[in-house]
Order: C-alpha cells, then structure tokens, then sequence
C-alpha cells in the first residue's frame, strides 16, 4: 500500500472524524490515563491545542505537554476573563501567557489532564479556544481602538461580532484545506494588516459614501504575497461575501499538498479574474470599481499613548510589552491596577501589545505611572513599540533559535544605544523559516537558521533580511542579505545597521535598508569587527 503523504494523511484524518468531535475524546484521555492516539492529537489543533517541544522540561518528566491559544475575539478580555486568565496560567500552565499577532492568548506547559477544567472555567467567562487553530476559520482581527478612536472611517464593532458569530463553531467551516484568516477594519492607521489577510474588508471614505476595500489572498511563509484588491462593497454586503469566499475555499481550495493549500494558492491557479468573476457569480451583485486608497507605513500602524476616547470622560492608553509575555503574576497585576483606576477592559495589538480601553481621565496619569513600574509602557522606545517575536526554541517544535529574550534583550540595548532615536522601527525575531513573527513584513527581519561557521561547524543562529513593509499596493517583502549571524551578534548588528543609517542623507529607515539589502560591500562591514 503506497505511504500517506503529509496533505494525504491530513485529509484522511478530517474526513474520518471532526475535529469538532474530538472534545470527548479529550475528556476521555484526561481521565483515563490512556496513550493519545497520533490522529487524535492532530485534531486537537480544532480545540487550540498544539504539542510543544520538550526543552523546558526535566529529564525526568514524561509528561507530553501542549501550548493551548485561546481566541479573544476583537482582542479583547474583560477584568473578570484577566483574573481567569492569570488563574490558569498559575495553576496550569507554569506561569506562561503571551499574546499573539493575531490577538490570542497562548498557554504552554499544558497537561491533557487538566483540559477540561481549563476549558469549563474560560467558558464561564465566555472565552473559548473552539477554532483557534486547525483548518478553520481563526479569530477574526480588528482594530483594538475600534469605537473608542474619534479618526476611525466607522465603528465596526457590530460587523466584526457578525463574522465572528458566523465562524463560530461553525460545523459547515470545520474542514477546509488549510487555516483561513479574516480581518476588518475602519482604523485611520490600517493597523489589522489587510495584506496578510486571507480575507480583509478596510472602510475608506469615497464620495461622502462608506464602502470597504475588499482584499483576498495574501499571507506570509508558505503563501508569502501580498493581498489583491477585489473591489469595494457596502456594509450590509460584508457579511455576504464573508460566506461566499469561505465556501469557496471549502469546495474548491487545493488539497494535494499542505503547502499549496491556501486561499492564495486557489486564486494563483485560478487567476484574479476568474475568481472575481465565482465570487460575485455567487453573490449576485458586482464590486464596486473605486481607486485604491492610500495605506499608512507598517512601521507607522500604532496606537500607543494616551488618547481622548469617544466616550465622554474616559481615554484610551495603548502600551507596550516585551515580547507579548504577560504570564500569571503579569496579568494579575494589571487587573488589579486596572481595578483600582476604574478601567474594565484591554484589547491585544496583532503586534503583540494591548490597548486598555476606558480609564476614566482622571486616573490616566496615575495608571500610567503605575504600569511603567510592571514594565508597561504607554510611551514606549522606538525600539520596544514594534519589536515582535514567536514562542521560539524554548517551546516550538519547529524552532531553531531563542527569540523571546533574544528580543527583549535587543530592544534593551538598542534603546540604551539610542536613547534619543525618534523613528520606529519594526523588528522581528523569528525562530525557524516560518513566519509566526511576521519577518518579511518589517524592517529587519532575523530569521532563525542553521549554517557553517567560520570553522565549518554546523551553529545556529539568524538569518538577516531587510526592508519589509505593508503599505497597500506600495507593500513589498522584505528580501534575504544572505548574511548569516549567530545569537550572540545579533545586538552588535542591528546597532551597526541604525548607526549608518544616522549617518547617511536617507532620512526613513526603511527606504535606507531597501537600498543596502543587495549591496554586499555594505552588509559584509556589519559584522567587520
């Protein structure tokens, strides 16, 4: 009998059971002890679980210890999901409890056994992993200062809670090719990145008429492009379309190989025209032909510091964190500082970072003050604002390097290097060949990698890569210096990088390291001693 290849056996392993279906098998496993069946740890990812590696754990312990994303829908959590959240990590999860770019909260070090207490005690507070990983629908992004911010197009809190009532637990969405990922946004800075969406609807203001760009296809590591402008459609539309393209994918997304079953890949084989022409073939209307809006830089997609709110009396502080690392003692605290200056609610960045949401302005001051004590920052360093990393060696199967103190550390000494450096710079600390941290869409983009020294000895380290940016049509990948450098050269090079900048007559950092990737002279000297 000829062997499953990996897309094969994937199919096989959906089509024999949902994933949906394997809470049971959960509950079963948690009590009884018994070995986990393989395939059933593969539909694990249905309930936001995923198997880790084994380099934090002693060698005495067997224990097969899992990561757990739990979705925060519209990136938000609520004081009393925030105490919950802080409980689990404590008692379950080994302290661990980091944000993620696309608005989660992620647990590791998590036993099978105490799955279903975790999951009762995060659905009294209405929070859920159901579809935060897997071939799903994942958790929809947004603008975290949408409603709040007085520069938004429109408030699309309602419409987000539409999508995301649509996708839950949805029986008919539970097996599609691959992950499918769907934002919507009215901000003023285009912080929901709707180049790397699969799916993304952006309000824009044409002709004293609200219509939203409607964008598809694009994606990072295996399905690296930019997403292609559809057209614009209504509000009353969105929803629509929402349906109609995850059909789509359902029925005709490509199955032979996992690494040519996105969205994207579809529309490659198909051409833009032609699933332009299915798209509204099947909604039953066209796309309104608009020109393309102009899109802020990536760098530039911020809402850090202190903000007047829409909400008469209250503002919004967007802080910044080392490398999205809450953990228990870190959510506990902020609870209670929240509590004590009247604040109810944050939501997650997808760069990491979180907004509080309404603090009452008489207490802004104090908050923020209190904060910076907890490593908080309203007014973060250019450095530590967009400065992003993945979970890393220190859990993730696939990981070559470090990178969440790999991160922390950098941004440190960059800022101590730079006190008085005004301009943001985006970084990515990313530990394999895959794009969890984003790479290819920042500046500078370290990517985690094996090579031969200088005594050929096989070492690990990073992979350089520069000049990555989102901005609309003007978007472009970040390409490959072909320098290769090890953990420990990783401060002195980025250092060297922003001191020529300073002394060069290019005044953006991006339009700076554009023009030095491919020139080998230049990126030799930075690691000249």
């Amino acid at each position: 009998m000829k062997k499953e290849n990996a897309a094969q056996r994937v199919e096989r392993i959906k089509k024999e059971k949902s994933g949906l279906d394997v809470l049971e098998d959960i509950k079963r496993y948690a009590k009884s002890n018994e070995p986990l069946d393989p395939e059933d740890i593969d539909r694990f990812k249905w309930y936001g679980l995923y198997t880790q590696n084994k380099n934090s754990q002693d060698e005495s312990d067997e224990n097969l210890y899992f990561m757990l994303r739990v979705k925060l829908e519209k990136g938000a959590m609520n004081l009393e999901q925030m105490k919950v959240v802080s409980e689990i990590s404590e008692k379950y999860a080994k302290e661990t409890a980091t944000l993620t770019t696309r608005q989660d909260i992620q647990f590791h070090n998590i036993s099978v056994q105490n799955l279903p207490t975790i999951f009762e005690k995060l659905q009294k507070v209405g929070l859920s992993t159901v579809f935060a990983a897997g071939d799903v629908p994942r958790n929809v992004v947004t603008c975290p200062v949408s409603g709040i911010e007085h520069e938004e197009v429109i408030d699309v809190n309602h419409i987000s809670s539409s999508i995301n009532d649509y996708f839950r637990g949805n029986k008919e969405l539970v097996n599609l090719p691959r992950k499918y990922k769907v934002g919507i946004s009215a901000c003023s800075k285009h912080c929901m990145g709707h180049e790397i969406q699969d799916l993304s609807f952006t309000a824009v203001k044409i002709e004293d008429e609200i219509l939203f760009d409607v964008s598809v296809g694009g994606g990072l590591a295996s399905n690296k492009q930019i997403a292609t402008h559809l057209g614009y459609v209504k509000e009353e539309n969105i929803l629509e379309v929402v349906k109609t393209v995850s059909y789509i994918y359902r029925d005709y997304g490509l199955r032979e190989s996992r690494k040519k079953a996105r969205l994207g890949h579809l529309i490659d084989q198909l051409g833009i025209e032609e699933f332009k022409a299915l798209v509204e073939s099947k909604i039953g209307f066209s796309f309104y032909n608009k020109s393309i809006q102009e899109y802020t830089p990536y760098s530039k997609r911020e809402h850090f510091g202190v903000h007047k709110s829409k909400k008469e009396g209250y503002s919004y502080i967007g802080c910044a964190i080392n490398g999205g690392k809450l953990g228990a003692k870190g959510l506990a605290s902020l609870a209670s500082s929240l509590e004590k200056y009247q604040a109810t609610t944050i939501r997650a960045t997808n760069t990491q970072n979180f907004i509080i949401t309404d603090v009452p302005n008489e207490n802004v001051d104090l908050l923020v003050n209190e904060l910076k004590n907890q490593q908080i920052d309203a007014n973060p360093s250019s450095f530590k604002a967009r400065t992003i990393s993945c979970t890393g060696i220190e859990f993730c199967k696939f990981a070559i390097v470090e990178t969440k103190n790999q991160a922390i550390e950098l941004a440190k000494y960059l800022e101590k290097q730079f006190p008085d450096f005004d301009e943001t710079v985006s970084i990515s600390v990313n530990g394999c060949p895959n794009s969890c941290a984003h790479p290819h869409v920042v500046d500078i983009g370290l990517l985690g990698t094996k090579f031969k020294d200088a005594n050929g000895d096989t070492v690990s380290g990073f992979e350089v890569i520069l000049g990555g940016n989102l901005e609309g049509d003007k978007s472009s990948f970040g390409e490959k210096t072909k320098l290769k450098i090890k953990d420990t050269q990783v401060n002195e090079v980025v250092e060297k990088l922003i001191l020529e900048y300073q002394n060069s007559d290019i005044n953006v950092f991006n339009q700076f390291v554009k023009e030095k990737v491919s020139d080998q002279s230049f990126i030799a000297k930075l690691v000249e001693s």
